[in-house]
């Protein structure tokens, strides 16, 4: 299997190149294009395990409810071509044994077959964020495909980080975070217009978006025609 990162900047997407044997599974929705001898398949199920209950935990996360699933039907190789909804970066992780990685609402893209996709329960942190109340949790050995809104920026992390809400992609599963204010009071947070951020701790990975799908929609939403 072959993972292609096409278009770099604004108007991302992947390129798969499955060999036979090899298979892929993305969120729904996700695929624009493939070749002719890639089979699809709509499922709930990433790994054979999960079923509805699975797809109900995803769409607490803010992800879609089924999966697509690739595989090629012959002897010859075959493509699939996948795209974010929204505009902006995809970027590749690769996933070991060692170290999970926790996907925000919506970055999850599509993964090999063999990586383990759960979600993890935020409690009031989500609420309180205005993230998802559960991340997806993507453990085991693979190429993971996570998806961003604007320019994807990756931080290897030793100490701490502060970080607006709504900007968190992914990051790996030995940090942590807290709830914090930006400014001294919250009466000041509430006067820069930046509220509550997200304050990460510990070793690892953070991967976070130059743009905000939550600010971005309130400011477009007044200017469309109502329907």
């Amino acid at each position: 299997m072959d993972l292609e990162i096409r278009d770099r900047g604004t108007f991302s997407s992947a390129l798969v190149r499955l060999e036979p044997g090899d298979e892929f599974v993305s969120e729904s929705g996700a695929m624009f294009r493939a070749s002719s001898n890639v089979d699809i398949d709509v499922t709930t199920r990433s790994r054979g395990k999960g079923g509805v209950m699975a797809g109900i935990k995803r769409m607490l996360a803010k992800e879609k409810f089924f999966f697509s699933r690739y595989k090629v039907t012959d002897n010859r190789p075959g493509e699939v071509g996948l795209a974010p909804t929204h505009v902006g970066s995809v970027s590749r992780i690769d996933v070991d044994p060692s170290t999970g990685w926790l996907c925000a609402g919506g970055s999850y893209l599509g993964s090999a077959v063999q990586l383990q996709i759960d979600t993890e329960f935020q409690g009031m942190k989500g609420f309180l964020t205005g993230e998802s109340i559960s991340f997806v949790k993507v453990t085991g050995s693979g190429p993971l495909l996570v998806s961003g809104f604007g320019r994807i920026v990756e931080y290897d992390l030793n100490g701490e980080m502060i970080v607006d809400t709504g900007h968190v992609v992914a990051f790996t599963d030995g940090l942590s975070y807290t709830i914090e204010k930006a400014g001294s009071s919250w009466f000041q947070s509430w006067l820069a217009g930046e509220g509550i951020v997200l304050k990460f701790s510990g070793t690892g990975k953070i991967l976070v978006q130059s743009h905000n799908t939550s600010e971005f929609g309130r400011l477009l939403g007044p200017k469309l025609p109502q329907r």
